[in-house]
């Protein structure tokens, strides 16, 4: 690698890190306005970001059909999509901020266990080690009794779960459709979703709350932008163990503005879930046939699609 590309590389890294810090301050603004319904907040974010950015990215799309290839996939997929930003934002809501993303964090675990079955990756000794080890760590930091469990945790499962199955539906059917389709899809159902249940959860909002649903969807675009960007300088099998970086932002933010302690097993069970989905992105960059851990879109990005020049590859 030439001194050129290591330099790529490093300005990848770096500007990936800087687009997970906007999306930790992102999910912190969530949390702030976790009195309004999440369908409120999810109206408004893809109002003053997701809408905007996709419409754009489509006006370049050379592709004059946007039909489907494998319609009942892009529903799926789109309604996966529209699950995983619902359950995340009421995660965020209702638990710390670490134990949320310590459960988004089984994602690249959960695609990888997916893959088996609906991908047709072999089940082998190395991934199914990385498997139980994610699990473990969501364990330690739960450690499940009935007094410990609420409704916040089985929220933050299901968000990783939809994002997980989302992403494989994208490796499976993404030589095929368009990314326009792929774009479209997921942003229309998030649109009409949150736009009917918002006539019944509406509550108003003076000026300054109004604002800070006007930040949430810049975070939102410029976060996503970020991360386009590290994409393209760096290969996505060494940008994508930097969404990890996250958890010490909540540790601070979680610490700082909502008061919330961080003890020893939840920072252990932390260390074993990121250390299993990291081991799990290099093991995938050098087996999978698929690569479905590294070659899918960021789930960040509900609504906007799959990276641009990164679509070939799904």
């Amino acid at each position: 690698m030439t001194i050129t590309n290591n330099s790529l590389v490093l300005r990848g890294l770096l500007i990936s890190l800087l687009g997970y810090a906007v999306f930790s301050v992102h999910d912190a603004l969530v949390k702030v306005l976790s009195d309004y319904s999440v369908f409120q907040i999810i109206f408004f974010a893809m109002l003053f970001s997701y809408l905007p950015f996709s419409l754009v990215r489509l006006a370049d799309a050379r592709a004059l059909s946007l039909r489907p290839v494998h319609p009942w996939l892009v529903f799926l997929r789109a309604t996966l999509m529209v699950g995983a930003l619902c359950f995340a934002f009421m995660a965020f809501s209702r638990l710390p901020l670490v134990q949320v993303y310590v459960l988004l964090f089984t994602t690249p675990v959960l695609i990888s266990l997916l893959a088996v079955p609906f991908l047709g990756e072999r089940l082998q000794a190395g991934r199914a080690v990385l498997i139980i080890l994610g699990l473990i760590g969501v364990l330690v930091v739960l450690r499940p009794t009935p007094q410990r469990l609420e409704l916040g945790h089985l929220l933050g499962a299901l968000s990783a779960f939809c994002g997980a199955g989302a992403a494989v539906i994208s490796r499976k059917i993404g030589r095929q459709e368009i990314s326009a389709t792929l774009i479209l899809s997921p942003l229309i159902l998030n649109i009409i979703t949150s736009g009917c249940l918002l006539y019944f959860v509406y509550k108003p909002m003076p000026l300054v709350d109004l604002c800070l649903m006007f930040l949430l969807g810049v975070l939102a675009l410029l976060g996503q932008l970020l991360l386009l960007t590290g994409y393209r300088n760096a290969p996505a099998a060494v940008v994508a163990p930097m969404q990890y970086s996250q958890i010490i932002w909540a540790t601070i933010f979680g610490s700082v503005f909502f008061k919330e302690a961080v003890d020893t097993f939840t920072m252990l069970g932390a260390t074993i879930t990121i250390t299993a989905g990291i081991l799990m992105v290099w093991r995938e960059s050098r087996v999978s046939v698929h690569q479905p851990v590294i070659r899918s879109r960021n789930m960040r990005s509900v609504g906007s699609g799959p990276i641009p020049g990164f679509e070939s590859e799904n």
